[in-house]
């Protein structure tokens, strides 16, 4: 049997700006991105990227666990909408992660519910935020 070789993504992200303005994200890939902060700005602000993250990791995930149930052929859109609730007292941070999952197809709802639970165990974003991951800071001029 052949080995599979999978080449790994690189990932990370880099966030610039200067004394005044808006970060500007670029991925490791080369993705871009700029960073809105006004409430009425159309775009991604970091907490918006924080519930897009989980948000696409758990559709991923929900797919992923759909296949190895066997039931993705009879699945036609997995959609997870993610909102959070920030702490009223501590430091700045979010609470209450709010997930509603909505997966279509001919499935009935004890399968809709393993495919759900399953992506959250699959899903590294959400693995990571339950967590309690290092940080690792590198300060430089």
């Amino acid at each position: 049997m052949a080995d599979l070789k999978v080449k790994p993504r690189p990932t990370g992200a880099t966030a610039v700006l200067g004394r005044t303005g808006f970060p500007h994200i670029t991925s490791a890939t080369k993705g871009e991105l700029d960073i809105v902060t006004g409430a009425s700005q159309p775009g991604f602000n970091p907490l918006d990227l924080l519930y897009s993250s989980l948000s696409a990791c758990l559709a991923l995930s929900a797919r992923i666990a759909a296949s190895q149930m066997g039931v993705l052929d009879r699945i036609t859109e997995i959609s997870a909408d993610v909102t959070g609730e920030k702490a009223t007292e501590g430091l700045s941070r979010v609470q209450t992660f709010n997930i509603a999952f909505s997966i279509k197809g001919d499935i009935d709802e004890e399968t809709r519910q393993k495919i759900a639970h399953a992506a959250e165990e699959i899903c590294t974003v959400s693995n990571t935020i339950r967590g309690n991951p290092e940080f690792a800071t590198v300060i430089s001029g």
